[in-house]
């Protein structure tokens, strides 16, 4: 490809003049690797956007959206539906933890957390408690993109770039301690740090706070795990004071840990869970929601008669391909039982992490289930270094 064949994509995320100057392209996939139009094959070490743990190219989903393509390309979700929508909620609400069993489908994790951000208001303004429009997040935690998941967000880079933001976010202090360095699984250091979230309470008032957003592993900024009793004691608080806790699964759920979710791993139960990512192992653009029944139940119970619930949704929500990928992937899940393989091969792929801890770049390592972070000391200018690495990766 030459360089003006190059310039018309705008692409994310991406320093595009170094890209265009010197591109990375890959051309096709099968299983755990990908191939440049070269020829040369690349191991494919975090499952492409941690979106992929069933491998690339799957044929058995290949040829469901195929087939779907042929029989019902599109409908519209609006007071009208198809029944593979209806379907992969079923296949959803199966995996969640008990009482999460309503699912609301968008087209990505971004905007799955803003729709999440949207039921939070709307469940309080049921409950006559509208004035509950405080949300709280973490430093260090990604989001998404869109403006309420950038407004959570809380690196530092995805921020600084926009002027104004949604106001009304509160942020907690991160769990990314000195003393839990080289720590494998949970670390025992940090649990009290859960307790900025009483302090926002004492701050902003006790019925002020709609919803708290929280990664169980917090994932792009460079896999934070949480320490032992931290989720415990925000749910506790929670509870306490009538928040909605929300856990970011985008990254985690589907097998990422050994489990479904996060939340079965850790034993802590939220009320609402996002995810897309792994929800269609990568092959059609899809997120979702998952619900507590009694927020559900809240919204739709307050509405008139004849009237929609809930204001909101997306052309694309629950689109018959994507959901015919989800279905497909959930079968794949289930038939190679890939959940229990994440669980068997966790120790073997800590181990493997765990041993780069001694090379003089690295400062440190972290991991839980079959999600791990190896962290390199700075070079010349933050991120040079980084950079440089993943540019000799490919």
């Amino acid at each position: 490809m030459t360089l003006e064949s190059l310039e018309r994509h705008w692409m994310p995320f991406t320093n595009n003049r170094e890209f265009k100057r010197e591109p990375r392209l890959f051309e096709r996939a099968s299983g755990m690797h990908y191939w440049t139009p070269t020829g040369r094959k690349i191991l494919d070490g975090s499952s492409g956007l941690f979106t992929t743990p069933a491998g690339h190219c799957r044929v058995e989903i290949a040829t469901a959206v195929a087939k779907q393509l042929q029989t019902l390309d599109f409908t519209p979700s609006f007071m009208r539906c198809h029944p593979g929508a209806f379907a992969l909620a079923d296949g959803v609400a199966a995996l969640t933890p008990k009482g999460l069993d309503h699912v609301f489908f968008c087209n990505s994790g971004s905007e799955a957390v803003d729709t999440a951000m949207k039921i939070a208001l709307a469940y309080h303004l049921a409950r006559n408690e509208g004035q509950r429009t405080y949300f709280v997040s973490r430093e260090r935690a990604y989001h998404g993109v869109n403006i309420g998941g950038t407004a959570l967000s809380g690196m530092v880079r995805n921020r600084e770039a926009f002027g104004a933001l949604m106001p009304g976010v509160l942020h907690l202090r991160h769990t990314l301690l000195p003393e839990n360095r080289l720590t494998r699984g949970l670390g025992t250091t940090g649990a009290e740090l859960a307790d900025d979230l009483s302090r926002f309470v004492n701050l902003v008032g006790d019925k002020r706070i709609a919803a708290v957003f929280v990664e169980p592993i917090a994932g792009s900024t460079g896999v934070i795990v949480p320490p032992r009793g931290y989720l415990e004691r925000l749910r506790e608080i929670c509870n306490r004071y009538g928040i909605l806790l929300v856990f970011d699964e985008v990254i985690t759920g589907f097998g990422r840990t050994g489990e479904p979710f996060a939340a079965t791993s850790f034993g802590v139960t939220p009320d609402i869970i996002t995810m897309a990512k792994a929800l269609t192992n990568g092959a059609q653009p899809m997120g979702a929601v998952a619900v507590h029944n009694s927020i559900y139940r809240t919204i739709v119970d307050a509405a008139p008669d004849g009237a929609p619930e809930f204001f909101h949704g997306y052309t694309y929500s629950a689109h018959p391909a994507a959901c015919a990928a989800g279905l497909a992937t959930l079968q794949i899940y289930k038939s190679e039982q890939l959940f229990a393989k994440g669980r068997e091969l966790s120790g073997y792929f800590l181990d493997a992490m765990f041993a780069l801890q001694d090379l003089p770049a690295v400062s440190d390592v972290r991991g839980f289930g079959m999600l791990a972070g190896v962290e390199i000391k700075p070079g010349k200018a933050a991120g040079v270094r980084g950079s440089e690495l993943q540019a000799k990766l490919f």
